[in-house]
This record gives C-alpha cells, sequence and structure tokens, in this order.
C-alpha cells in the first residue's frame, strides 16, 4: 500500500475518532467504547476490512501508549488532593487488585474447567481499573464527585495497572515453568516494586534536575527531553528488574507538585500526546479483535462480567477499605465505578504471545468483559452518582492568562487565594491592607473578568486572586486575612 494511502487512512480513523469524542461529550458514553468499536468497525470483520492480527505490535503499541499516559496522568495529579487518600489509595490499588483477581480466577477456574493458575491469570488481567473513562463520562453529565472520592479513584487508577501486570506476567511465568513455586512471586513482588518506587522517585528528582538546569536554546526542546526521560524511566527500571510502569507514574507524580520550566507547556503537550496515545490504542485493539469470534462466548461473557461488578469489585473494596471513614455510599460508589478500559485488553496480548493453552478463549473473554464493563457500568454512573447522594456540580478550574518560569535564585511562587465572605480583606482596598513586601497581587479575578490590581482597588468576597510570593509571607497573609489557597 502506498505511504499517502496509509497517512490518508490514519489521518481519516483520527478525525472520526475525535469527532466521535464529541459524541460522547453529549452523550455521556465513554470515548473509550467508540475508540474501540470504531477500531473493531475498521477491522476485518467490519465493512472497513483491515486485515491485522499482530498481538506483538498490538502489545508494542499499547506498551508505549501506557507510558505516556501514565506519565501524564502523573503530571495531571495534584499532590494536596491525593495526599490525604494515599493509604487508601495504596490499599486499594495492591489488595483491592489482588482481591479481585482471586474471586474472578476461580470462578473461571469453576466455569471453564480452568486449572486455578488459568483462572487466576484471566482475574489478573481484568483486576485494574481506568478511572479516566468515569471521569469523562462525570464531566460530560455536569457531575462531580463529592469529599475525597475523585482523588481516591484517581491515585487507584494511576497506582493499580503495575499490580495487575506484575501477577499476569508472574501467573505466565508459573504457566510456562511449572516446577517454579508461587512463593516465588512474593519475592518477585517485592523486588519489582521496590525497585520501581525507588527508580520512580530517583528519576523524578533527574527530571526536575535536567528540565531545570539544561537552559536549552529552543523551548520546542523541553517536551522532547521530558518524553525521552519518561521512556528512559520505563526502560531503565524494566531493565533492572523493575515495574517500570510504576516508576513512570511516579516520576510524573514527583514532577506534579514542583515547580519547572515551561510547566503549563508541558503539561498541556503531554495531555494531547496522551490523548493521542489513547486513541491510537483503542483502535490498535480494535482492530485486533475479530467480533465474529466473541458471539461464541457472550454466556461466558456475561456471568464473568457479573462476577466482576457485582462480586470481586465490591467485595474488595469492602475488605481494603474497611477501616477506612469513608461512608457505605461512597464504598458502594467506589464498587460501581471500577470500569475496566485498555489495560486489560493490552495485558491479554501476554498470553497470546506467551502461546498459552487458553490464550485465545482469555483474550476474547476478556474484550467481552470490558464492552460489558464500559457500556452497563459506564452509562449508569451519574445516575448512581445522583440515586447514592455523592454528586456535586462541576466547578470549573480558572485559567489565567499568565504562565510563570521559575527562576534561579527567585523563591516566591505563583499561587491562587479566594476571598471567603468572612475574610477580613472583604471589603477592603488593598492599599489598606499593610500586605508584606514579598507578596504582590499580580492579578484579581472577578465574576468572568480580569482586572489588574491596585493600591485603590476595594476586594470583594469571591475575587480570587493571583499571588506571587515567598512562601513566609503567602502563609502569613492567609493565616491572618482567612484566606483559602485554591
Amino acid at each position: 500500500m502506498n505511504t499517502e494511502y496509509i497517512l490518508i487512512g490514519a489521518s481519516l480513523l483520527l478525525l472520526i475518532s475525535i469527532f466521535a469524542s464529541k459524541i460522547s461529550d453529549r452523550f455521556g458514553i465513554p470515548a473509550l467504547l467508540l475508540f474501540l468499536i470504531l477500531g473493531m468497525l475498521a477491522g476485518s470483520d467490519g465493512p472497513g476490512g483491515i486485515y491485522f492480527d499482530d498481538p506483538a505490535l498490538a502489545q508494542f503499541v499499547g506498551v508505549v501508549a501506557l507510558v505516556l499516559i501514565l506519565f501524564s496522568g502523573g503530571l495531571d495529579t495534584e499532590w494536596n488532593s491525593v495526599r490525604p487518600v494515599v493509604k487508601e489509595g495504596l490499599v486499594l490499588s495492591i489488595l483491592g487488585v489482588f482481591l479481585t483477581a482471586l474471586i474472578v480466577g476461580l470462578f473461571a477456574k469453576v466455569l471453564l474447567g480452568f486449572s486455578l493458575v488459568e483462572g487466576l491469570l484471566l482475574g489478573s488481567i481484568v483486576s485494574s481499573t481506568d478511572a479516566a473513562a468515569v471521569f469523562s463520562v462525570l464531566r460530560a453529565k455536569g457531575i462531580n464527585l463529592k469529599g475525597q472520592l475523585k482523588p481516591l479513584l484517581e491515585l487507584e487508577s494511576g497506582s493499580n495497572d503495575p499490580m495487575a501486570i506484575f501477577l499476569t506476567i508472574g501467573l505466565i511465568r508459573l504457566l510456562e515453568q511449572p516446577d517454579l513455586s508461587p512463593f516465588n512471586l512474593i519475592d518477585l513482588f517485592v523486588v519489582q516494586m521496590l525497585v520501581g518506587a525507588v527508580l520512580g522517585y530517583g528519576m523524578g528528582w533527574v527530571m526536575l534536575f535536567l528540565v531545570n538546569r539544561l537552559k536549552l536554546g529552543y523551548e520546542g526542546l523541553y517536551p522532547v527531553l521530558t518524553l525521552s526521560l519518561a521512556f528512559l524511566v520505563y526502560g531503565l527500571t524494566n531493565s533492572i528488574g523493575g515495574n517500570g510502569f510504576l516508576a513512570v507514574y511516579l516520576g510524573g507524580i514527583f514532577l506534579s507538585h514542583r515547580d519547572f520550566i515551561h510547566k503549563r507547556s508541558l503539561l498541556r503537550f503531554h495531555d494531547g500526546l496522551a490523548w493521542l496515545m489513547q486513541i491510537a490504542m483503542f483502535l490498535t485493539l480494535g482492530l485486533l479483535v475479530f467480533p465474529s469470534r466473541l458471539v461464541s462466548i457472550i454466556g461466558v461473557g456475561l456471568l464473568i462480567a457479573g462476577c466482576l461488578m457485582f462480586v470481586a469489585r465490591p467485595v474488595s473494596i469492602l475488605v481494603s477499605l474497611l477501616p477506612s471513614a469513608l461512608n457505605w455510599r461512597e464504598k458502594t460508589l467506589i464498587s460501581w465505578v471500577g470500569l475496566r478500559g485498555a489495560v486489560p485488553i493490552i495485558l491479554a496480548t501476554y498470553p497470546l504471545l506467551a502461546k498459552i493453552p487458553q490464550a485465545d478463549l482469555i483474550f476474547n473473554v476478556v474484550f467481552f468483559v470490558v464492552l460489558t464493563s464500559v457500556l452497563l457500568q459506564g452509562t449508569t454512573i451519574p445516575f448512581v452518582a445522583r440515586w447514592l447522594g455523592v454528586d456535586a456540580p462541576v466547578i470549573p478550574k480558572r485559567v489565567f492568562p499568565i504562565e510563570y518560569t521559575p527562576m534561579d535564585g527567585l523563591k516566591s511562587e505563583l499561587k491562587e487565594l479566594l476571598i471567603a465572605p468572612d475574610s477580613d480583606m472583604a471589603g477592603k482596598a488593598i492599599i489598606e491592607l499593610g500586605l508584606p513586601a514579598g507578596f504582590l497581587i499580580i492579578l484579581i479575578a472577578r465574576d468572568n473578568d480580569f482586572m489588574m490590581s491596585s493600591g485603590g482597588t476595594v476586594l470583594q468576597p469571591g475575587d480570587t486572586l493571583l499571588v506571587l510570593s515567598d512562601k513566609k509571607s503567602f502563609d502569613e497573609v492567609r493565616a491572618k486575612f482567612k484566606l483559602r489557597e485554591k
């Protein structure tokens, strides 16, 4: 096929995927589902007629996409909101994934006549969640979540992929080496997670140092730098026996709550790249599946999906969050929004490449389970959130028309402060406040407009101040005038 036709076909698939995302926003259908369906329609069983049956290439595309998606997810994580739920998030990402894999695995063993290890392999592959699909549905319906639900779900979805990957690879090793003791997986788990965590944190420092100190002559080189560093973190961690996905995610989180050069533009770049990777990954996985082969496993697929959604996920949430202060409504929502996404389908290619005897059946069942989860859970999340009373209106994040670049020797930071009705700043001119020299009001956001500040500007309740300040002056002013950081 000519290069021109390949580029035309690829561009058309991307354009249709972008238009499909508009359908997702309008009707609250998860974009993941639309991308997968588009890939299936373009494949050999669909009108597109593109024959694609290469699990190795699909897995490669999936791994590259996951590295960039996890890195972008880490960069977008607001550490201050996630920090209070770190303990619950880690328990869900380790114990919750293990319990889900165990329950689904035992059910699959009985239902399909699998060996115990084969059943656990199937359970492990479908054990991780995809919160991106959840929040796209909520955003489309104008719904937010109360309390700590949103940061907890974000943290769980970003950190539970490494556990699912470890279980999948470990169980495949047991199938390939029957003489290997299951207890050897404990050592493998400790090494993978420990090395992944240490290198993720350490390489986070390296990335921060290089981005801030290289002083590249062209701004366009900074995205290339962070892109290469993300791949380096993954490759280096995997090459010495660690979990590269965990390292990449932690490296992104490390950078997210620190200032670095061109931070705002780099966040936009990696967000756009993550979307491109999601589309490419979902289209590739959609092309890989043969819809005609799913017909024979509909009954089995529905039973396993039902076990996952109505038994395994709720039980794993109940046990994992037993000591948590979350109420039953919040735990119920968490158990229902455990959407399965692209990661299980990517993991389902591992048994295919390892030539496990039940690999084809496992792949088709996993694909069907993901479709069922997205269709049933994804379309009912807004209703369930309202029914449980844990929904809240979406508060759009204000974007200021100013980008701050930290410089050597400058200890000040750019932050936002909200003037509450009971604040001592409300109703006073700036000149009357006696602000310290290290505290400068750069811009005032009022209603839907921005105002330059001057000494005579009278501040009003609800104003958001964009301030440049050192930490000492910032803490002093915030405490003195009862201000809330945004």
